[in-house]
């Protein structure tokens, strides 16, 4: 059975990620992005209030549908799901997709490969040029691992223990939880490649799972959603107060206990919200269940080639392209999207259709 408060939930929070990298792409607080334009900076609040929480949230999003999806299909059939519409998308859009971000970065650095690029064998740049260019792929990445981290957990906690143990939790001790979310952003962060952070992100998956899956708990949150959600906006306040102007994704403010605050009470403001007043099916609903994957995958090299094609085709200054990109996005995502599912081939290794 659908839980129509989760897909409302992750529907808005891939629709953020698209806001979110709009102004990401323009950024002028010293995070590295795909182009050399500068925004509109009071806009860069936006990514200060959605980055210590929205991927924390989707991943325990992740983990509670994982709950629902093996309440009715056996681990096998699970894996074979999460092989074709998981980890096959996640490689094979690194190189169908990376490139053309890759090539953006590369108008903007051009001496990314030196003096003498002709010397670098082709097919290497091209992989350079790929890896360049995951993008929002390394979601995809991190969550198959999640999967695998699962199905593991499931084998040897056969009889559920996990998942009893979550049922019984109140507010206090969901409120507690935010101390191993703290604990998790210690540890397993992948040096250099900030975005894969392989304690945090698997914790909140299974906490998910484990956790926010159940009625019960949900109940509980639902209970004093106005209450969490003024937390949450309280903590980012706090957060960008603390960090403007600074690398909000370097790694020890990634750390600190007022991020991974922000992060967990977020996460459970996210599942109060949604199940208190966004528990019904709506044609938002539908659509984004249907396309919403799509919009993920996609709309980081389309924008990142419109940032491009509006600097320097058409010339506009950086305030008018931040504007323009979601724009952009949202008229030329549904036809891409259509576009790749008339074409068999594509519409399995992009969409895992």
């Amino acid at each position: 059975m659908r839980r129509p408060f989760l897909d409302n939930a992750r529907g808005v929070l891939v629709l953020l990620v698209v806001l979110y990298h709009a102004v990401y792409l323009l950024n002028g607080v010293g995070v590295i992005s795909n182009v050399a334009i500068a925004g509109i900076p009071p806009l860069d609040a936006l990514l200060y209030v959605c980055y210590p929480w929205f991927m924390v949230c989707l991943f325990a999003i992740a983990g509670a549908s994982a709950r629902y999806a093996l309440e009715r299909q056996s681990g096998r059939t699970f894996l074979r799901a999460k092989l074709r519409r998981v980890l096959l998308p996640s490689i094979a859009g690194v190189f169908l997709l990376g490139w053309v971000s890759g090539l953006v970065t590369l108008q903007y650095a051009p001496g990314m490969f030196g003096e003498q690029p002709e010397a670098i064998p082709l097919p290497v740049r091209y992989l350079i040029l790929c890896m360049m260019g995951i993008g929002a792929l390394w979601f995809l990445h991190e969550l198959f691992l999640c999967d695998l981290l699962l199905l593991l957990v499931r084998r040897i906690d056969r009889r559920d223990a996990l998942g009893r143990l979550g049922a019984r939790a109140n507010l206090p001790m969901l409120l507690l939880l935010a101390l191993p979310i703290w604990a998790s952003a210690q540890v397993l962060n992948t040096p250099g490649i900030e975005v894969y952070r392989c304690g945090i992100y698997p914790l909140s998956f299974l906490l998910g799972y484990a956790v926010l899956a159940h009625e019960a708990v949900q109940a509980h949150l639902a209970r004093v959603a106005p209450a969490l959600l003024a937390a949450a906006l309280a903590l980012c306040a706090v957060f960008t107060l603390r960090h403007w102007g600074e690398n909000y994704a370097a790694m020890p403010v990634l750390r600190e206990l007022l991020t991974n605050l922000c992060a967990w009470v977020g996460t459970l403001a996210v599942f109060a919200c949604f199940k208190r007043w966004g528990d019904r099916e709506t044609r938002f609903t539908r659509r984004m269940r249907r396309d919403g994957f799509a919009v993920f995958v996609l709309h980081l090299p389309l924008m990142t080639a419109c940032a491009w094609a509006l600097d320097r085709l058409i010339h506009l200054p950086g305030a008018a392209i931040e504007l323009l990109l979601p724009v952009c996005a949202a008229l030329l995502l549904p036809p891409l999207t259509a576009l790749i599912r008339r074409i068999p081939p594509l519409r399995r290794l992009i969409l895992g259709e």
